[in-house]
C-alpha cells in the first residue's frame, strides 16, 4: 500500500514539475533579446526571473502536495497528530529566502534600469512624443519643430525610426497621464502632464512593431495606438526630406 500510494504522487508530482518548468523554458516566448538596444539590456532579466519563478512554483508545488499524499492519516483508526505551535528554524527561512529573492531581482532591476536611462553622447536623431486624447503627435526634431506627424483614433500614427542609430525620444503629455508602450521592445515609458521625460533606444530590426497606451487614461484609450516602422538609414533620410517638403504621408 505503500508502495502504491508513492507511485499515485509520483505521478503527481512529475507532471507539476515539468509543467513548471515548461514555462521557464518558454519565458521569453514573444521577446527577441537583439530586436532593439533595449531589448539587449532587459532580456536576460525577464529570462532569469521567470526562471526563478519557475523554481519557487516547483518547490511551492512539492511543499503542498507532499503532506497531502504522504501525510495522509492510515485507514485503520487514525490517531490524532502531534500538534506543533510553532517551528522556529522554517518561520525564519520562509522569511529570509523570499526577502534574498525579492532584494536579488530588485538589484539586478536597478541595474538593468539605470543601464537603459543613463543618457549617452552618441544620439544620431530626435523625436518628441506627445501623448493625448485619444492618439500621438511625433514631432521630427530633425525636420523642424513645426514637422510633426499627429495620428487620431480612427487613423493610428507611424513612428519611422532609422535601424541602427539612436534616437532619443522626449516623451510629453498635453492632458493626462498616459503609457508610451513598445511591448516588442521591452520598454513602456509614461507620457505626465507638466513633466518632461527622455528615452534613449537604437532600433536593430527592420519591420514594423505596434505599440500603445498602457495606462488607462480615458473613455478611448483601448484606441491610443500606432506603429513603430523601422526603415534604412536611406529611406529615413529621404522620409525626412520628404517631410521638411511637406509631401510625406504615412499610413
Amino acid at each position: 500500500m505503500k508502495f502504491n500510494t508513492t507511485r499515485r504522487g509520483l505521478v503527481v508530482l512529475i507532471p507539476a514539475i515539468f509543467a513548471l518548468t515548461g514555462c521557464a523554458k518558454d519565458a521569453d516566448s514573444g521577446f527577441s533579446g537583439d530586436v532593439s538596444s533595449i531589448n539587449e539590456i532587459s532580456h536576460s532579466l525577464w529570462t532569469n526571473a521567470w526562471l526563478i519563478a519557475a523554481v519557487v512554483g516547483v518547490f511551492t508545488a512539492i511543499l503542498i502536495i507532499w503532506p497531502a499524499i504522504f501525510h495522509r492519516a492510515p485507514k485503520n483508526g487514525p490517531e490524532f497528530p502531534k500538534q506543533t505551535q510553532y517551528n522556529v528554524p522554517v518561520e525564519i527561512a520562509y522569511t529570509i529566502i523570499p526577502f534574498i529573492i525579492v532584494a536579488v531581482l530588485f538589484y539586478f532591476t536597478a541595474v538593468k534600469e539605470s543601464q537603459i536611462t543613463k543618457p549617452q553622447r552618441n544620439v544620431q536623431h530626435e523625436i518628441e512624443v506627445n501623448g493625448f486624447q485619444w492618439s500621438w503627435q511625433f514631432t521630427y526634431l530633425d525636420a523642424g519643430k513645426d514637422v510633426k506627424m499627429t495620428g487620431t483614433p480612427a487613423k493610428p500614427p507611424v513612428l519611422v525610426v532609422p535601424q541602427g542609430e539612436r534616437v532619443r525620444y522626449t516623451i510629453n503629455s498635453n492632458d493626462v497621464v498616459h503609457g508610451f508602450w513598445i511591448p516588442e521592445f521591452m520598454i513602456q515609458i509614461q507620457n505626465l502632464p507638466g513633466v518632461t521625460n527622455h528615452l534613449e533606444f537604437t532600433a536593430n530590426k527592420l519591420g514594423d512593431f505596434p505599440g500603445r497606451c498602457n495606462i488607462l487614461c480615458g473613455r478611448n484609450h483601448s484606441q491610443m495606438l500606432f506603429t513603430v516602422r523601422v526603415v534604412t538609414t536611406a529611406e529615413y533620410e529621404t522620409y525626412i526630406s520628404n517631410l521638411k517638403l511637406g509631401t510625406e504621408k504615412v499610413s
